[in-house]
C-alpha cells in the first residue's frame, strides 16, 4: 500500500482531484488531496516564505511511518519537489503531472514562460492574487463543457506570495527517483529544465493525449499512470 499525496495546481484545492481518489483507493492505496493555504476553502490564511512546502511536508507527517508518491500538478510541482528533497526514506516516488519543476532560489513568477514582469503585472492588478481563468482559456484542453465547469467552479484566487517565493532545494532534483507526466495538449515537448532532468536514469516519461488539467478530463487514465508510477519505486 502505497499513500499518495496530491496537490493540485494554482487556483485549485483538494476537490481537483474528487474523480481520482476513488480510484486510487480501490486500487489499495491511500490517497490524501492537500488544499494549499490560501486556496479554497483555505484561502483566508495568510501565506508566507514556504508555506506550501510545510503544508506539504505537514501531511506527509500527518501519515505516520508510511511510503508515500508526491503528487504535483502545474505550480504545485514546485513545492512538490522541494518538499520532496526534505522528507527522505519515506518517499517512494515523486510524480509531476504537466508540472514546473523548482530551481533553487527560482520562483514560478521567475521562470513564467512570458516573462516574469508579465505575470507580476497581472498579480499586482488583482489585489495581489492571481486570478483563475475565464471558462473559454480552457478551450483545446480536451475538457468537456461539464469538466470546465467544474474547474471554474473550484477555482479561488491564488495567493500572489506563494508563486513569488524562492525555491530551497535541499536535494538535487535529477537524484529523486520521479515521474514526469506529459499532457500533450498542452505543448508536445517537456521545458527544457525537464527534458534535462529526463537524461538522467531515476526521472521517467509518460505522456497523456489531453489538456493540462488531466485529473478532470483523464481521471481514470491519470489513476493507472499513478498506481504504475508507485510499483516503480526508485
Amino acid at each position: 500500500m502505497t499513500e499518495f499525496v496530491l496537490v493540485a495546481g494554482a487556483w485549485l484545492g483538494a476537490s481537483a482531484w474528487d474523480e481520482v481518489v476513488p480510484g486510487l483507493r480501490a486500487a489499495g492505496h491511500g490517497a490524501h488531496p492537500v488544499t494549499l493555504t490560501g486556496v479554497g476553502e483555505k484561502r483566508e490564511l495568510p501565506v508566507g516564505p514556504q508555506t506550501h512546502v510545510t503544508d506539504i511536508v505537514g501531511e506527509v507527517e500527518r501519515l505516520g511511518p508510511r511510503d508515500v508518491v508526491l503528487v504535483g500538478h502545474s505550480y504545485s510541482g514546485i513545492p512538490v519537489g522541494q518538499a520532496a528533497a526534505r522528507i527522505g526514506d519515506r518517499l517512494a516516488r515523486v510524480v509531476f503531472v504537466d508540472a514546473g519543476v523548482p530551481a533553487d532560489g527560482e520562483s514560478f513568477v521567475s521562470a513564467w514562460w512570458q516573462g516574469p514582469a508579465a505575470l507580476e503585472a497581472e498579480i499586482a492588478g488583482n489585489g495581489g492574487s492571481w486570478a483563475p481563468p475565464a471558462a473559454a482559456d480552457f478551450e483545446g484542453q480536451g475538457l468537456t463543457e461539464e469538466q470546465t465547469a467544474r474547474i471554474v467552479a473550484d477555482a479561488t484566487p491564488h495567493p500572489g506570495a506563494s508563486l513569488s517565493d524562492p525555491a530551497v532545494l535541499g536535494r538535487p532534483l535529477d537524484g529523486l527517483p520521479a515521474t514526469y507526466v506529459k499532457c500533450l495538449l498542452d505543448g508536445p515537448e517537456p521545458s527544457d529544465d525537464v527534458a534535462a532532468l529526463l537524461t538522467g536514469d531515476s526521472w521517467e516519461l509518460v505522456t497523456m493525449d489531453t489538456g493540462h488539467w488531466p485529473m478532470y478530463s483523464r481521471p481514470a487514465e491519470l489513476v493507472r499512470i499513478l498506481t504504475a508510477a508507485a510499483e516503480r519505486r526508485a
